[in-house]
């Protein structure tokens, strides 16, 4: 009869034959699912192409952190030197990491680095083919996920910064197999109806396996012949991708992409202070150079008789090339005046502007007549496209009695009767908070 055995003695009796039986082993595998939290210890998981094991490096032995020319990375290829390990608790076993080496890179990283160099080649990041972002884009294209931080973030910054700034949202996957057609087809949307002035390809940090999509040839190729200017978001400051060497602009994270494509309103309000100085300053200087040359003919003014005609003829030249300066340099401020109130669009600083116009109004009387009916027009717009900015906003859909239903299993969002089968659990996405639901009954295609 077999002895009874509690599951602490069984687990112990596994440990003590596996521990005997294979007292230090070489194991060579690819690095995933790498972690380093603040104790010091490095885990992650060694796997090949048909199975996995984890794998825990303890901050007591040392021998990782001595090593200072190597660096562990996902898909990183390495041979381990290790001690089998049971944890009795849960009775798994592990591998007790003592050293590393590389042994190459791993098959994702060496993917990249391959279509990195490939890409190189055929100068698709040649710096003169990027195209300049827009400095005051009037409608932003978002590529990203609809549901968490990264689409609320550069929400949130757009309308603190450019409240008039208009965002179209392109929902899809940021990761998985179906994520690179789906990112593709919105690339492609957005350049069809050409209602965007630039577009923002977004998504949080991860693993490489998570970044794939974004390491994707056809992808790469879809961003470089696209008409419209394209920022690559993705990931965070230190994660590089294909698809930053490729786009016209790579910001280090999504919040940083919403403060680089659009200006900050006060900006705009220092530039028509600085205007307004070299309006009043050039005025002062050609009249003060005036009033010094004048003064040094006085000056050498001895014979009236004699130099009076000469006197006459320079003084009638210098009010010639006078009323010629003054007409030159009204024009060039007349032109600045009006790239400044294109810029500003929608903007309609009231206040700032009415000061300045008291200022302005010994110096440019023609453009103040015109600028109290523009001020109106501006504030007229920005109202409107506030509103309409407003009711674009995701939240507002919510808010309108429309909810999101994502399968349970998956997270995955239903769009049509085929995403889902009967007896399946569902979650029901409201304006404010969400319930979980069975499907009963499917009608309808």
């Amino acid at each position: 009869m077999n002895e009874i055995l509690t599951v602490s003695q069984l687990n112990n009796n596994i440990k003590f034959l596996l521990e005997e039986t294979f007292d230090i082993v070489l194991v060579e595998g690819e690095v995933s699912n790498l972690r380093r939290p603040q104790s010091g210890h490095v885990y992650f998981t060694l796997k090949d192409d048909k199975s996995q094991i984890k794998a825990v490096f303890f901050h007591k032995f040392g021998t990782y952190q001595r090593r200072t020319d190597f660096e562990l990375e996902e898909g990183q290829k390495v041979l381990c030197r290790a001690r089998v390990n049971v944890y009795l608790p849960r009775g798994e076993y592990q591998l007790v990491v003592e050293s590393v080496e590389p042994l190459g890179v791993g098959a994702l990283q060496k993917a990249f680095e391959q279509l990195k160099a490939k890409l190189f080649a055929e100068g698709l990041f040649d710096e003169r083919y990027k195209k300049a972002i827009p400095f005051m884009p009037k409608r932003i294209g978002v590529i990203t996920s609809p549901t968490g931080a990264v689409i609320r973030d550069i929400l949130n910054i757009t309308k603190r910064r450019f409240p008039v700034a208009d965002i179209l949202i392109a929902p899809v996957r940021v990761q998985g197999n179906d994520a690179v057609p789906e990112i593709i087809q919105a690339l492609r949307n957005l350049q069809f109806h050409g209602t965007v002035d630039v577009i923002v390809i977004a998504r949080g940090g991860g693993s490489l396996e998570d970044m794939a999509p974004f390491n994707d040839e056809a992808l790469a190729r879809e961003i470089f012949n696209s008409p419209i200017p394209v920022v690559s978001a993705v990931g965070h400051e230190t994660d590089f991708t294909i698809c930053d060497f490729v786009a016209d602009l790579r910001a280090p994270t999504p919040s940083a992409a919403a403060e680089l494509i659009v200006p900050e309103w006060v900006e705009l309000i220092t530039k028509i202070d600085i205007l307004k100085q070299r309006m009043i300053g050039g005025y002062c200087r050609r009249l003060r150079d005036t009033r010094e040359r004048l003064a040094g003919l006085q000056e050498r003014l001895k014979d009236p008789r004699r130099f009076l005609m000469n006197l006459k003829m320079n003084l009638a030249d210098l009010k010639e090339r006078l009323k010629f300066s003054f007409y030159h340099e009204r024009q060039n401020l007349n032109n600045e005046l009006r790239q400044l109130e294109l810029r500003l669009g929608h903007q309609s600083p009231a206040r700032k502007i009415g000061e300045r116009k008291i200022l302005l109004s010994n110096i440019q009387k023609d453009l103040l007549n015109n600028f109290s009916f523009r001020l109106t027009a501006l504030r007229e717009r920005l109202q409107k496209d506030s509103a309409v900015l407003e009711s674009l906003s995701p939240l507002s859909v919510l808010q309108r009695g429309y909810s999101i239903t994502r399968r349970i299993a998956g997270g995955i969002i239903v769009r049509q009767t085929a995403d889902i089968s009967i007896g399946e659990d569902v979650n029901i996405q409201l304006a404010r908070g969400n319930f979980n639901a069975k499907i009963e009954k499917i009608s309808g295609e």
